[in-house]
């Protein structure tokens, strides 16, 4: 893959971010301050790509031009799906989008959109679900309590059963970034909905989705920047030096975004034990706070589990766990 390969694959999912016309300050914001960042590691101009894209200088037609090669149309469909469904449905702005860019790229009709029904169905992952009932999680982290609503008299949970939920969390999370299926970077974030999810009713604290992605969004991890962030980091980590045939990604140097999502899941479950469990008293500057804390502290813990993050990889059952995901 060459630069004006990659260049073109990031313009395509930053069009994706923003085709819904919707997108809020804070989240815009932060796709721009993942632009900034991830141009200091690559030779793209993430910057001037970010205002080229925004400001519409740059068209798609223009973007689909440079990929001259079916793995790579096949790649930018599947990033631009994952950047709609990542805050949990596309809405019509953004089918219009995949529609035109399923067409631009000359993919079968069928085939893109059982794709996408895929990726919606695991965006739209409940999260109510035990974290329990999927592969790589023990019989015993369906032991963290389920705290009766109502603080007062909610039982304190046990410490190191959420802390050890949380790191299983962490380590799966790691390990789908090591997957050749696009799918497996999609399940990441539902499966951190479920897991704040899980750690508020361990506290007494029945939430709803939308209250989930707006304590993500407190912190600093918008959705739909995080798995453009995702993308980016797999850029980094040379994962799209070599693309895989039909599978949609690429293989190579997976590192650094397996550690990215270790250390994110991480973090979030972290900060997320310490908000409900201080009663929801931290204000969003000291959220924010605390998890870029964290997170630098999990940079640091994910080399320490990375044989584990391996060997997980290995055994993931990729159907299984998107089945069980989405099961209501």
């Amino acid at each position: 893959m060459n630069i004006g390969q990659a260049r073109s694959l990031v313009a395509i999912c930053l069009m994706a971010a923003f085709a819904d016309g919707r997108q809020d300050a804070d989240e815009r914001e932060h796709v721009r301050k993942v632009a900034e960042s991830l141009g200091r590691d690559l030779e793209i101009d993430f910057i001037t790509l970010y205002q080229d894209v925004l400001l519409g200088r740059l068209s798609l037609e223009a973007a689909v031009a440079a990929l001259d090669e079916a793995g790579l149309r096949q790649l930018a469909f599947e990033l631009a799906v994952g950047v709609c469904e990542a805050d949990g449905s596309h809405d019509a702005g953004e089918t219009a989008f995949l529609q035109r860019l399923s067409g631009l790229l000359g993919l079968e009709s069928g085939a893109a959109e059982r794709f996408i029904h895929e990726a919606e169905a695991v965006a739209e992952a409940p999260a109510a679900g035990e974290l329990a009932a999927l592969p790589g999680f023990d019989a015993s982290d369906a032991a963290v309590p389920a705290a009766p609503v109502g603080r007062a008299t909610a039982p304190a949970p046990d410490a190191a059963e959420l802390d050890r939920m949380i790191l299983n969390a962490a380590i799966l999370n790691g390990a789908l970034e090591l997957l050749p299926q696009s799918m497996a970077s999609m399940a990441i974030i539902p499966l951190q909905v479920r897991l704040v999810y899980r750690i508020g009713k361990a506290h007494g604290y029945e939430l709803d989705r939308g209250h989930i992605k707006d304590f993500l969004a407190t912190t600093g991890v918008g959705m739909t920047g995080q798995y453009v962030e995702q993308f980016g980091r797999k850029l980094i980590g040379g994962l799209l030096g070599k693309v895989l045939g039909g599978a949609g990604r690429a293989i190579g140097s997976q590192a650094t975004g397996s550690a990215f999502s270790f250390a994110t899941t991480y973090a979030i479950g972290k900060v997320a034990r310490q908000y409900y469990g201080s009663g929801r008293t931290l204000d969003a500057g000291a959220l924010r706070q605390s998890f870029g804390g964290v997170l630098e502290q999990a940079k640091g813990l994910q080399a320490r589990y990375a044989p584990e993050i391996a060997e997980r990889a290995r055994t993931i059952d990729l159907k299984r766990l998107t089945a069980e995901l989405t099961r209501v």
